[in-house]
């Protein structure tokens, strides 16, 4: 081999990977996606998944199936991603408990959230309110007041470990004994509160909204300051409890793939999911209920997991909440 033919052969071996990039950009999706939901159909995950499915699968050409596996404190359905091939055709609607606090409530987590994942990007973040029956509390000073006389004996649901956390901080601020009953999603929390199988719950208003319209639940507190249409004269829960330095908490969702996924295929769905999303119909739809659009590139993804992580890790030890 001359040297002329041997520099030649060297220059095509370098540039072999972006000719199989830009491949894998312009054939994929050839066929079905799967987007994993790691909790049951009907609550705030699922519902943006079947959004972003439906108009994917529209400009793509190829369906793009919901694949709900709940359970595990979202877990079970973390490791069927973690595990796939990193082809683009597995992803998972995680939410902030997959990706930033599982690994402060488990001594042994069977994935690595910010190694096993691919971010491709941010997708919403919701407004979250804490609801009582149409017959419970009045207000927030008439639940402090219940509370205060029957230490113990009210109880409070949640379907994340985010709800979970948004009820123990606030008890702990407002000196307040309340028990905390698990649910495996918002959808089950809320049916738990409409049956009396709980007093209270902190749930999306993506899932409350309808049901407080009906009368059915009654939002006594919202749990930040942005305003909604449907939540119109219910206060901010730090100001209704009278609480200074008591911080907003939401929960958000991201969208991710497994590690190894090639960029050009992240690139290619973080381009499509942050068009869809931001199409002023689907925004205005979303931002409606209370499901805030917030998207993001994967490195900004990235970097606000990991202030996710140090915030929500730090409350979880103060608070002593593990899992195992």
């Amino acid at each position: 081999m001359t040297i002329r033919a041997g520099i030649a052969a060297l220059v095509w071996l370098l540039a072999l990977p972006v000719v199989c990039a830009a491949q894998e950009d312009t054939t994929f999706p050839s066929r079905a996606i799967h987007i994993v939901v790691p909790f049951p159909a009907g609550g705030p995950a699922d519902l943006v998944s079947r959004v972003i499915g439906q108009k994917m699968s529209e400009s793509f050409g190829v369906p793009v199936i919901i694949d709900n596996r709940p359970g595990g404190n979202t877990i079970i359905g973390a490791q069927v991603v973690a595990r796939a091939a990193p082809d683009g055709y597995t992803l998972m609607m995680a939410i902030d408990s997959t990706l930033v606090m599982n690994q402060s409530l488990y001594k042994s987590l069977p994935y690595d959230p910010f190694v096993d994942f691919a971010p491709i990007t941010l997708t919403t973040q919701t407004v979250s309110v804490l609801a009582v029956r149409a017959n419970g509390p009045k207000d927030v000073p008439d639940l402090i007041a219940r509370a205060k006389a029957s230490p113990g004996k009210l109880n409070f649901g949640g379907g994340t470990i985010t709800a979970q956390l948004m009820g123990h901080l606030f008890h702990k601020a407002a000196g307040l004994d309340i028990l905390y009953v698990p649910f495996k999603g918002t959808p089950e929390t809320t049916n738990g509160l409409l049956s009396g199988s709980v007093d209270l719950a902190y749930v999306s208003t993506v899932i409350a909204v309808p049901l407080i319209q009906g009368g059915q639940v009654r939002a006594i507190a919202r749990l930040d300051h942005r305003e909604l249409p449907a939540l119109a004269g219910v206060p901010v829960l730090a100001d209704a409890a009278g609480l200074k330095d008591f911080d907003d908490l939401a929960v958000w969702l991201g969208l991710v793939a497994p590690k190894g996924t090639p960029r050009p295929i992240v690139d290619k769905l973080n381009r499509e999911v942050v068009r869809i999303l931001n199409d002023p119909a689907v925004k205005q739809r979303s931002e409606g209920t209370g499901g805030y659009i917030r998207t993001s590139t994967p490195e900004e993804m990235t970097a606000f997991m990991r202030k996710e992580a140090a915030r929500w890790g730090a409350a979880l030890k103060e608070l002593g909440i593990h899992y195992d």
